[in-house]
């Protein structure tokens, strides 16, 4: 049975723009009005995906995804892997594979900073922090000059593209090594 839903004509297409951001598929795409999206895979597999009524439930919808989800997705649209499979074999593992056939089981572990410290809420705090942990006792014209542009990028965040931002990350990342 297919859906009888405005929602329709947007989900399709959603979900092949969705399957476009993936390293793994080089085609997707659907019509609006339509139920169905093809897609075609890296390995050359060409494929459907048939929306329908999903099943009645008495569950809440959640709020939000699942982090393990979350993470699987993350992980499994990164170029370097080709399976990431949450909740499996437990509720706080994901499965996952690269692409040079190794598995491995993640396990996620929740908890507070074990310093006590407040941890950033987002890459752009924990950018702004490593500039203010250059800042705090006696910095070089080097250092100061590399806490300005990680304060700018931290500030603009929304506004730099992936590159810049991975690169900022990374300046943090090696700063907070140090």
């Amino acid at each position: 049975m297919s859906i009888e839903s405005p929602a329709i004509d947007r989900d399709a297409v959603r979900i092949a723009d969705a399957l476009l951001g993936s390293p793994h598929i080089v085609a997707a795409d659907a019509e609006l009005g339509e139920d169905t999206v093809r897609f075609t895979t890296v390995t050359g597999l060409n494929g459907t995906l048939t929306l329908l009524d999903a099943e009645p439930t008495d569950d809440d919808l959640l709020p939000g995804p699942v982090l393990t989800e979350s993470l699987a997705a993350a992980i499994l649209n990164a170029p370097h892997f080709v399976v990431a499979t949450p909740d499996s074999p437990r509720e706080d593992t994901i499965t996952i594979q690269t692409r040079g056939g190794v598995r491995h089981l993640l396990v996620l572990g929740l908890g507070s900073n074990a310093s006590g410290e407040q941890a950033p809420d987002t890459p752009a705090a924990a950018v702004a922090a490593a500039a203010e942990q250059l800042l705090i006792s006696d910095p070089s014209d080097a250092e100061r000059a590399t806490a300005e542009l990680l304060n700018y990028v931290a500030g603009t965040w929304n506004r730099q593209d992936l590159p810049m931002r991975q690169h900022a990350q990374a300046v943090a990342r090696s700063l907070r090594t140090r």
